[in-house]
């Protein structure tokens, strides 16, 4: 265990590091809702929503967690002015957006590996134990997906066996952070090799299709889809 007089994340970034990172993760995050809201047909207000939704999702379900209220999302008006701008963008120029789709989605598995790491660190900070640090730690990476895929009627991509694995590379980078604070060895650098992990094999699952193994001897009559 660190002492409890040295945080976590004072640790691993300064203040305005970290929020600086935290607007770029939400603004990639957000033009990924935004994009779902197009192909939906929503109308402004409804892409809107969802470019919130989805940049602020995860962070949001993350504080509540762990209690520190009021969220950030609503103490700093950058936090919520972010996900507009990315609606702004998407709404005049989505047609250009769609065509550099494979950028943005680089981008969103660096804010995964970002979410995931802040996500962990923060938890732990706010008193959670390891494995339940971590647990958040997905939470945050991927909580924002979750909710955006919910309010577009969707199923989530997080549950579904025919998109590339999203949540595990997360889940490893969480796994990491945890285990560099248990052995008291986190700092930047392993925070960073925890962020580059989660990224790398993101990258890898979107570049050769992973996907998690469904049931064994699987006898489902749902259509695939």
């Amino acid at each position: 265990m660190l002492s409890e007089n040295v945080k976590v994340l004072q640790q691993l970034f300064s203040p305005s590091v970290l929020h600086t990172l935290d607007l770029i993760g939400i603004f990639v995050f957000a033009i990924s809702g935004a994009l779902l809201a197009v192909r939906k047909n929503f109308d402004v207000f409804g892409i809107a929503v969802l470019a919130e939704a989805t940049g602020l999702g995860g962070g949001l379900f993350r504080d509540l967690v762990i209690g520190a209220v009021p969220p950030a999302a609503f103490t700093d008006l950058g936090y919520f002015v972010t996900p507009l701008l990315a609606t702004a963008l998407v709404f005049f120029l989505h047609p250009q957006v769609e065509r550099i789709q494979a950028g943005v989605n680089v981008f969103d598995a660096a804010g995964l590996g970002l979410f995931c790491v802040v996500g962990t660190s923060k938890a732990y900070d706010y008193g959670l134990s390891l494995t339940a640090s971590a647990t958040l730690g997905l939470a945050t990476a991927v909580g924002g997906g979750v909710l955006r895929d919910v309010l577009a009627n969707e199923v989530p991509s997080l549950l579904r066996w025919d998109r590339d694995l999203y949540a595990v590379p997360a889940i490893v980078g969480a796994t990491i952070v945890a285990l560099c604070i248990r052995y008291d060895v986190v700092n930047p650098f392993t925070s960073s090799f925890a962020a580059a992990t989660a990224f790398s094999l993101r990258l890898l699952a979107m570049r050769y299709h992973w996907r998690a193994p469904r049931a064994w001897n699987r006898r489902s009559t749902v259509r695939e889809e």
